[in-house]
Order: structure tokens, then sequence, then C-alpha cells
């Protein structure tokens, strides 16, 4: 029996849809590893840089780790497009309203997600910064389906949900006394983290519909980084951190290699909420936290609990679930 013009087609459109949604999964999972790698390089980073005070401790510290990280980070990316002949084109997105849009993106992600982000873990701790931030592709999916008017089955909701209690468990520990001011304050910037995240995603999600991911999160990273260097650290004595860090061989290199993680991951984000949505690039993005565990083990030789195999298994389910619909994979298997 032939097969029609039209059906041959049609197969051929949805062999290629499936290939491009393969593809946008495997980059969403990839920008997690990278995360998480990013997460494990930066503590490394931070234990390298001299001991400044509690004061320097609590702001400055973070949030020049935050500048450096994002401003290396555009600088490895700017080095990528610049070698590829894409310098004008991100000069030229620049004057464009969506390119616009990221620069505002990229504001929301970096000084005040990621300075919420390491402010958080500078005050409550990493184990609750962690916990609080992993909510973030919850956010993130509540405001593509309200602005993006991005649809999300129920599988995927319950991916992330179950991505989301696994990460709580790999991060949650039983308070232990300590200030109860500065800890509840960094709840708050954590919070705030999230919300930033989140809320970047999907205005740089609208910003790409006209602007390469490429460029686009090359603009994210220099305008973050340069944003925080300009108007943030001289008021909290951020660059006295910078100024020790680039005279240490050991820590500047450090932050480099951070720094690249950092880039990787983020050009991996940006292309998979363009190719699988924001919702499932948000979820499979958020499985850093299960790769930060996996990492830490291999680079810092940290112990495997209960806790972290347990929260690892429910953030791989969730991650599965969001990437794959179970009934197709089996009929599909079936059919084999």
């Amino acid at each position: 029996m032939s097969i029609s013009g039209n059906q041959a087609a049609i197969m051929m459109r949805e062999k290629l849809n499936a290939q491009f949604a393969r593809k946008g999964i495997f980059t969403g999972i990839f920008s997690g590893a990278t995360w998480g790698l990013n997460s494990v390089l930066l503590g490394l980073a931070l234990a390298l840089v001299p001991a400044l005070g509690e004061e320097a401790a609590i702001y400055a510290i973070p949030l020049a780790a935050a500048c450096m990280n994002d401003f290396i980070a555009g600088l490895w990316l700017l080095l990528y497009n610049g070698g590829a002949g894409r310098f004008r084109e991100i000069v030229r997105s620049l004057k464009t309203f969506p390119g616009l849009m990221v620069v505002v993106a990229a504001l929301l992600g970096g000084p005040i997600a990621n300075g919420g982000y390491l402010l958080g873990i500078s005050m409550a701790g990493p184990a609750y910064a962690l916990t609080i931030t992993a909510l973030y592709p919850i956010v993130g999916a509540i405001l593509s389906r309200i602005f993006l008017k991005q649809r999300i089955v129920p599988r995927v909701w319950v991916g992330m949900v179950l991505s989301v209690i696994g990460a709580i468990i790999i991060s949650y520990v039983p308070p232990e006394g300590g200030d109860s001011s500065k800890f509840y304050l960094g709840i708050l910037f954590a919070a705030l983290a999230a919300l930033g995240w989140g809320a970047e995603a999907v205005l740089a999600v609208f910003g790409m519909s006209m602007i390469d991911p490429k460029i686009a999160i090359n603009i994210r990273e220099l305008t973050s980084g340069t944003f925080l260097a300009i108007f943030i650290l001289p008021f909290i004595g951020g660059w006295e951190v910078i100024s020790k860090v680039v005279t240490l061989p050991e820590a500047l290199g450090a932050f480099a290699i951070a720094a690249l993680a950092a880039a990787v991951s983020y050009l991996a984000w940006y292309k998979a909420n363009t190719t699988i949505g924001v919702a499932k690039g948000m979820a499979l993005n958020g499985t850093y936290v299960m790769w930060g565990v996996i990492f830490s083990a291999i680079l810092m030789k940290s112990p495997l609990t209960q806790n972290l195999v347990i929260g690892s298994g429910l953030v791989l389910i969730g991650a599965t679930l969001v990437a794959i619909n179970p009934k197709e994979f089996f009929k599909k298997s079936g059919e084999a």
C-alpha cells in the first residue's frame, strides 16, 4: 500500500518535530548539569577569597562573586560570538525593543536573582536558600501561562512539583539557633531570587522571539555584571573583594572556570526555553540541585546522605515526567 504525498509530508514533519523536542530536552538537562557544576565551582572559588570581616562576608563577597560570575561569563560569550562573527548583531540587538526586554530580564535574573541567591546563602545558609530558589520553575511556569499563553499539561505540573519536593528534601536541614532576623532576611532574598529567575525566563523568551538566544544570553550576562559593578559594588565594598581576587591567580582562575560553566549553562537554558517552552525548560534546568549533589560528591568528596539520595531520585523522576510522556514512551516501546 503506497503512502500519499500528504501523509509522507505529515510523517516527515512529525519526525522533525520529535527530533526538535528531543534536542530541546537534552539542552534543558545539560543546562541543569552545567549550572549545578557552576554552583560547586563557585563555592570552591569563594573559599579562596581572603577573609575581609563579617560585614563583607554578608554583603560584599556574595555580590562581588555574582558580579564576577556574570561579567566573566559575558566575556566568555563575547569571545564565542565574536569568533562566529556575531559581534555587530549584539550591538544591533541592543537598539531594538526585544533587546531592551532582554536587558530588563538580565536585571531581574542577575543583580536581583543571582544577588538574592548568594545573599540568601550567606544569611540563611545554603540549605534554605537552595530550597526556596528551587521553586523558581513553578514561578516561571505560572508567569509563562499568564503572559506567554503557554499551555502546561498536568503531567508537566506533576513533574515540576516532584522536582521541587526533591530539591527541598535534598536541601533541608533542621535550624540551629543563630541570628533569626538575619535568617529571615536571607529567606526573603532567596524568595526574591526565585521570583527574579522565573520572571527573567518569561521576558527573555519574549525578547528572543526576534533575537538569537546566543546573542540574548551575551547581552544578559554583560548587562548583569556591568550593573553590579557600577551601581552595587561601590556602595558595599565589593571592589575591595575583586581587587583581592585579581591578585590571586588561583582564585581568579577558579572564578573564570566557574563563569565558563555559567556561560554554557545559560546558553543552553535560553535555547531550551525557546525550543520546548519556559515551563519545561525551567523544570529541566531545575535539576541543578541534583547535579550539584553529584558534582559535590565527585569534586568535594561530600557524603551521600539518605536525604540526598531520596531527593535526587524525586528530582530525576520529576524531570523525566516533564521531558517524556509515559504513554507515548511505552506505546513506542511496545511497537518496536
